[in-house]
C-alpha cells in the first residue's frame, strides 16, 4: 500500500518528512495541501486530515500521524533507516531532532515566512531581526558540532540530519548564507549527493512560482 504524505513544497517541515520517505525507499506519494489557499484552516481538513490544522500528515492504511519528527520516527520503524546504528545513537539523533524543532526550524520557518510570504508593508522588521539573531546562534551550534564530522550523529544519515536540513536548502532569503558556515555547507553538500536526494520544490508539489 502506498503511503500518502499530505504536504506542500513551501513547507520545510513537510520537506523533512518527504525527504525521509524518499531516501528510505518506501513507496509513497505526495498529496498537495493548498496551505496558501486556506485548506488547513477548513473544518473539512481538521475533521478528515489533521485536527491540528497543519501539514505534513502521513497516512499509511489505517495509520495516521502528523508532525515531522513523528513521521520520521515512523519511517525509521518501517524502513529500518535513519535511527542510528546503536541505542545511544538513536537517542542522540532524537535529541537533535528536538533541538532542531525548537531552536532551528521554528525560527527559520517563521523568519522565512515573514520575509517572503507577507507584503513588504506587513513585515515586522524588529521581529525578523530578533529571529535572525536567534538563528545565528543556532547556526553556530550546528556548525561547531559538525567540525570533523560528516553527519550529525554517527557515520551516516540519521533523522538528525533530515530534520536539521529542513529549511536550509530553500532559495528564499531568511538570514542563512551557507558560505558563512563552512561545516554546514559541506554537510549540506554531502547530503545532497545521497542517491535519491531532491530539493524541496522538486520533491513536493507547490512553490511560490505557482502563485506568481
Amino acid at each position: 500500500m502506498t503511503i500518502k504524505l499530505y504536504c506542500f513544497g513551501e513547507s520545510g517541515n513537510s520537506y523533512k518528512a518527504a525527504l525521509a520517505l524518499e531516501l528510505s525507499g518506501l513507496d509513497w506519494e505526495p498529496v498537495h495541501v493548498d496551505f496558501f489557499g486556506g485548506e488547513t484552516r477548513t473544518p473539512e481538513y481538521r475533521s478528515n486530515i489533521n485536527e491540528m490544522g497543519e501539514a505534513p500528515v502521513l497516512i499509511d492504511g489505517d495509520f495516521r500521524t502528523s508532525q515531522s519528527g513523528a513521521i520520521q520516527a515512523y519511517v525509521t520503524e518501517k524502513s529500518g533507516k535513519f535511527g542510528g546504528k546503536t541505542h545511544a545513537d538513536n537517542y542522540e539523533a532524537f535529541r537533535w531532532v528536538l533541538w532542531d524543532n525548537h531552536k532551528l526550524s521554528s525560527m527559520a520557518g517563521m523568519t522565512r515566512f515573514l520575509m517572503n510570504f507577507l507584503p513588504e508593508d506587513k513585515q515586522p522588521k524588529e521581529v525578523i531581526a530578533f529571529n535572525q539573531g536567534r538563528l545565528k546562534a543556532a547556526y553556530a551550534t550546528l556548525n561547531a558540532h559538525l567540525e570533523g564530522r560528516d553527519w550529525i550523529v554517527g557515520d551516516d544519515v540519521t533523522n538528525a540530519d533530515l530534520s536539521c536540513c529542513g529549511y536550509l536548502y530553500y532559495p528564499e532569503p531568511f538570514g542563512f548564507d551557507r558560505t558563512e558556515w563552512p561545516n554546514i555547507d559541506a554537510w549540506l553538500t554531502r547530503l545532497s549527493e545521497k542517491p535519491g536526494w531532491k530539493a524541496p520544490y522538486d520533491l513536493m508539489p507547490g512553490s511560490p512560482a505557482d502563485r506568481a
